[in-house]
């Protein structure tokens, strides 16, 4: 077990420091360059532990040196310093990261979801998971120029992970500071790309590959708010003069048939130690984000091609589409061209 304090080197990295501070799983490590890097506790190792006052054990591989009246140092804790700020860090970019594990074992690892603030704002912040019932997994405040570990994503948890709300408000300390615009976003998370190795990169913030998905990019979300007041007075006084037009939905042309191949060799890149439970709970998670893209096209026909098989991935769509979706149509799509392998499905 860790304490604040201990001096620490990486397992999976060059490096280490002190441990200036403890969070659940997650211990922060205060290097020689007054960077703070949080890790995951069983990913480094004690070179130098404390006792319970915080004093320093001895080391026996060592002989013992007395050295009278020396100062006990305390350990520092970092704090973000103003010269560490940059340019580009004015504009807010602000991304969820998730780092898997072990990239050799797609199909098995767990995933880390990180906060990446690359900006010179502290961020208060706000993360939900859900989409019309919204679960709050973690809050509080990110540094500026930093990361922070948020949750661990289990294997069995990836196909939940599909809908994040984010709400943040950018600021500076003991400054004066350009205001940003609330950030409040939603993130819609295909699941499928979590078995696929191109959805993770090199980059800039991790030493492992990662899957950057942004919440916010150099102040890109601030677009959608900034409306000029006198747009703004124009837009409402024409409201008030014309008489509201009804609305039909959108016209769908009859003849185009989506069609959507659930064969699993075409959702993931290897179906490497994945069970049959795994892989027909990715092409029920790809049936279900197609579904909901298009439930406002009513007439809009889709063919979902899932092989004819032993007929439980069918047997699964008929269940759900009788359940989630009961005011939709579904027959089984032509013969002649998908054989008995698929169900065609007709919004209405």
């Amino acid at each position: 077990m860790v304490k604040i304090g201990d001096k620490v080197r990486y397992l999976n990295a060059v490096g280490g420091g002190v441990i200036s501070k403890i969070q659940k799983n997650l211990v922060y490590v205060l290097e020689s360059d007054g960077f703070e890097t949080p890790v995951l506790a069983n990913e480094v190792v004690v070179v130098n532990t404390v006792n319970q006052y915080n004093f320093p054990t001895e080391d026996k591989t060592i002989p013992e040196q007395v050295i009278e009246n020396e100062p006990v140092q305390e350990t520092p804790v970092y704090e973000f310093d103003e010269s560490e700020e940059t340019k580009e860090g004015e504009a807010l970019s602000v991304y969820l990261a998730l780092v898997p594990d072990d990239l050799k074992q797609m199909q098995t690892t767990k995933t880390e979801c990180y906060l990446v603030n690359s900006s010179n704002y502290y961020l208060s912040f706000n993360f939900f998971r859900g989409e019309d019932e919204l679960e709050l997994k973690e809050n509080g405040v990110v540094e500026p120029q930093t990361k922070l570990w948020l949750e661990t994503v289990e294997k069995e948890d990836v196909n939940a992970f599909t809908s994040i709300r984010f709400q943040a408000i950018a600021y500076k300390k003991n400054k004066s500071f350009t205001v940003k615009p609330v950030i409040d976003t939603v993130l819609t998370i295909d699941p499928t790309k979590f078995y696929k190795l191109h959805s993770f990169t090199e980059n800039d913030y991790f030493d492992k590959k990662a899957w950057l998905l942004p919440i916010i990019e150099n102040d890109g979300v601030a677009e959608d708010y900034r409306i000029v007041e006198a747009e703004l007075k124009s837009a409402l006084a024409q409201k008030e003069r014309v008489e509201p037009k009804k609305r039909f939905p959108a016209k769908v042309n009859k003849n185009t048939v989506i069609e959507v191949d659930l064969h699993i060799n075409q959702l993931v890149d290897s179906t490497v130690g994945m069970s049959n439970f795994d892989m027909l709970q990715v092409q029920l998670g790809k049936f279900n984000e197609v579904m909901r893209a298009n439930l406002k096209k009513r007439g809009q026909k889709i063919v979902f091609i899932h092989g004819k098989g032993e007929g439980v991935l069918r047997k699964e769509i008929e269940k759900v589409l009788k359940t989630s979706y009961r005011t939709c149509y579904f027959q089984d799509a032509s013969f002649q061209q998908y054989g008995f392998g698929a169900t065609q499905v007709t919004i209405r």
